[in-house]
């Protein structure tokens, strides 16, 4: 995906939980975070957005942490939220290519990642804001959004020290999109995952795999999803060690 593609995929899924969140209330329960209502996913999302868009619109080259969540409720809350994600998108379609700042992942270029993370941060929030409607299912996601979301967490968050997505031999999970064909291999062990995208890592025999369209795997991936979303086959044990500790 591009850059203009992640920021119009965050714009959109903004949008969208707000328009949801309109909806269902802000005393809503959100059954993929237990213990949430959605003025708490309203708080923390703003909290995030704002959190982002200093590093984009200030360049700063260092960690800052992000002001407290507002004790903000109902009209006002929606307002504000809708507000600072207005101001992330702006400030990402106006950030030169150049920009330097802070990150804590790798990506192509700092305003890349930015554009990236926010995106995804913002589309799995979108899932949650639409399990707390009457069918408690989330929505589609766009098969070209969720491989790339697919990819990040799989090659980007897991690939940090502090996953704990681990194992005590050796096993391979595998991640298997039936709509788009891409192909993820994950390689366990006591050490953070490795993971290669293609056809590649397909040579190695599979303990466990998981497959499915790209859209619920990258919500099941996420934890937004129950297991059985998607087909699971071998050793079941690697796709429940996933839910119990992948959360990031």
């Amino acid at each position: 995906m591009t850059l203009d593609n992640h920021i119009d995929a965050l714009d959109v899924a903004g949008k969208a939980l707000a328009d949801v969140a309109v909806v269902v209330g802000a005393d809503a329960e959100v059954p993929t975070c237990p213990g949430w209502r959605v003025r708490d996913l309203l708080r923390h999302t703003t909290m995030v957005h704002r959190w982002a868009t200093g590093f984009v619109a200030e360049g700063y080259a260092s960690f800052h942490p992000a002001d407290p969540e507002p004790d903000l409720d109902g009209e006002e809350l929606l307002a504000y939220f809708r507000e600072g994600h207005t101001r992330l998108v702006s400030a990402l379609r106006a950030a030169p290519a150049s920009l330097e700042c802070w990150t804590f992942m790798p990506g192509a270029s700092p305003l890349a990642f930015w554009a990236r993370r926010q995106a995804h941060e913002t589309t799995v929030h979108r899932a949650d804001v639409e399990s707390a409607l009457p069918s408690h299912d989330p929505g589609p996601v766009d098969p070209v959004l969720a491989t790339d979301g697919i990819d990040e967490l799989l090659r980007s968050f897991h690939a940090r020290e502090r996953s704990r997505v681990r194992t005590p031999e050796p096993r391979i999970l595998r991640v298997r999109a039936t709509d788009t064909g891409d192909v993820w291999t994950v390689r366990l062990s006591p050490e953070p995952p490795r993971t290669d995208h293609g056809t590649v890592g397909e040579q190695v025999p599979a303990d466990c795999e998981l497959s499915g369209p790209a859209d619920r795997l990258y919500l099941t991936l996420w934890n937004r999803l129950p297991e059985d979303a998607v087909s699971v086959a071998g050793d079941a044990s690697l796709a429940r060690l996933w839910r119990e500790n992948s959360g990031v």
